[in-house]
């Protein structure tokens, strides 16, 4: 309704998939079952963006999500014109700055061809040292007729370099000697660092992408203030750009947008297929470093954490990909779609349609758009390129680096156990300004996390260690189990016999006539204070009193040891 021009209305609306439908902007309970959350925006003809993050939907059902949201737009522009047709204002003429024509045709007819020879390089490093000379030519003869206009016949060059690329592209001709749908060389390894949990590097073309994989204690997700409650996610993405993956010497510092933008598309093509808490008890971290540049980096990192995850050995459910696939169009409204852009392709192209996914699905989607939108057919035709480049990825080079996940996580990865106790139980086990639980870390090594649903995780590098842990936790939580065997502590001599605790709070009495198979005259000739002992549980009277029988333990144990 202002006076301002620009090419709207547009509006936006979210997309779900709940119960096998789709739905438009689902109700909080429906997002509890919502496989698919896609925001798209557009104009009455066309899309300008599209943003999503899906369990596995098939591309032709992620192309009816848009259409059916697009329709669904078109109502909403139409009532935004009436409301701008009641009571919006005249817009004010507007002329954008344009390049002097005649200096262009210039330039062009002067270094033209050169610039043609220089940017026909599959290596960027090769075609800006090529380039160089020509900005030196360009400034060494018009820098004098044009004083301070620099930035002018920079912009010059610029659009004389996008003219060219563009032509060749809409020609089917590519900068590095590609076809339209031809991917760039592939490489993929794993296991790459010998003391991280899982690694793994993806290279396409002059892009390469280090990811490693970090397991931790369930306790390590990462705790996020939302508007009704906290919540917490357990696995993190990290992108990182460092300067030298572009041959730059800029200081690092903090992540900036693009880096923040970027890791969370790689993070949330990979949560789809992860495990449960229950069947994977860990919190997980991938951080991706881009080793070098040359476009398409968030896809090579979507790709390197699928490795680094299975190499971790991390049970997802299907192993992901990311591709991207460009566009080029004409004043006459032709386009072109190609598969794999670098970054020359990306920085004069039309649009950068990112998505990650499985063989089944669709995972992630991000397009960066700088034309008015796009057409339906240019959405089908990126998603049936994209899907094609996927199926490639995936078993013509990730499945060949790493065919399965690892059966077990690495050596140095913490051992995680988990098990639950009833609810009632909590405070036993925390103990008195959690003395219990505090006792139970420092003699077993290992860290305990209990949920207030009595989920219970404890991990540690020492998995039997892990395991005395969750023995001692269950024996506290639960009655201790008539005809089982336990570790305990002497904790008190008496002349008819000694205590023992089998777990802390919980002690029983060894009678002196079942210390040892021989007779036993004075308790202390078998056991001190403080000795660790066997013991079999052989009763639980009515008031709780536990009577054990070291005697029995060991007999039992010389028994399944004669047995092996």
């Amino acid at each position: 309704i202002s006076d301002i021009p620009w090419n709207g209305p547009v509006a936006s609306i979210n997309v779900g998939y709940v119960d096998g439908e789709l739905v438009l902007n689902p109700t909080l309970e429906q997002r509890a079952k919502n496989k698919l959350n896609l925001t798209v925006a557009g104009s009455a003809e066309k899309i300008v963006m599209i943003e999503a993050g899906a369990e596995e939907i098939p591309d032709d059902l992620m192309l009816k999500a848009i259409e059916t949201g697009h329709a669904e737009i078109k109502k909403m522009v139409e009532f935004i014109k009436g409301i701008q047709a009641e009571i919006g204002k005249p817009k004010f003429e507007f002329e954008s700055m344009e390049v002097d024509h005649d200096l262009f045709d210039e330039i062009e007819a002067m270094v033209g061809e050169d610039v043609k020879k220089a940017l026909d390089t599959d290596d960027k490093n090769v075609r800006d040292a090529r380039m160089q000379p020509i900005y030196d030519a360009v400034h060494e003869k018009y820098d004098e007729k044009y004083p301070d206009q620099g930035a002018m016949l920079e912009e010059v060059l610029y659009k004389l370099q996008k003219k060219i690329v563009r032509n060749w592209l809409y020609e089917g001709k590519r900068v590095d000697g590609r076809g339209i749908d031809e991917i760039r060389p592939l490489a993929a390894e794993v296991g790459v660092l010998p003391r991280v949990h899982g690694s793994g590097i993806f290279t396409r073309g002059q892009t390469q992408v280090m990811t490693i994989c970090t397991l931790g204690p369930v306790s390590d997700a990462q705790k996020l203030d939302g508007l009704d409650e906290e919540t917490s996610k357990r696995y993190m993405h990290q992108y990182n750009f460092p300067s030298y993956s572009v041959g730059e010497t800029r200081p690092s510092r903090g992540p900036g947008r693009r880096e923040i933008g970027h890791g969370a598309l790689a993070e949330r093509a990979l949560v789809p297929v992860l495990p449960s808490v229950e069947e994977f008890p860990y919190a997980i971290r991938c951080v991706s470093e881009v080793l070098s540049s040359n476009g398409s980096t968030s896809q090579g990192s979507i790709c390197g954490s699928t490795l680094a995850l299975m190499d971790a050995g991390v049970p997802i459910k299907e192993p992901v990909a990311g591709i991207s696939c460009g566009l080029i169009t004409k004043e006459d409204g032709s386009w072109m779609t190609m598969v794999d852009i670098q970054g020359l392709e990306d920085f004069y192209g039309d649009m950068d349609f990112k998505v990650g996914g499985t063989k089944n699905g669709i995972t992630a989607i991000q397009v960066d758009i700088k034309v008015d939108g796009l057409t339906m057919d240019i959405i089908a035709s990126a998603f049936e390129k994209t899907r094609k480049a996927r199926m490639y990825i995936l078993d013509e080079i990730m499945l060949k680096a790493i065919p399965e996940v690892r059966p077990e996580v690495s050596k140095w990865a913490p051992k995680m156990l988990t098990t639950k106790v009833p609810v009632d139980k909590i405070r036993e086990v925390i103990g008195s300004g959690g003395k219990v639980i505090q006792k139970i870390s420092a003699e077993c090594e290992v860290k305990i996390d209990i949920n207030e649903d009595g989920s219970v995780f404890v991990s540690g590098l020492d998995k039997e260690k892990a395991q005395q842990a969750i023995n001692i936790i269950n024996t506290i939580a639960n009655d201790p189990e008539i005809g089982a065997i336990y570790k305990g502590k002497v904790v008190r001599i008496m002349n008819f016999g000694a205590f023992v605790e089998i777990a802390p709070g919980k002690d029983g009495l060894v009678h002196i006539s079942k210390l040892d198979k021989q007779r036993v005259e004075k308790v202390e000739d078998v056991v001190s204070i403080g000795d660790e002992i066997v013991v079999k549980v052989m009763e639980i009277d009515d008031q709780g009193r536990i009577n054990l029988s070291r005697k029995d333990a060991l007999a039992d144990l010389a028994k399944r040891n004669a047995a092996k």
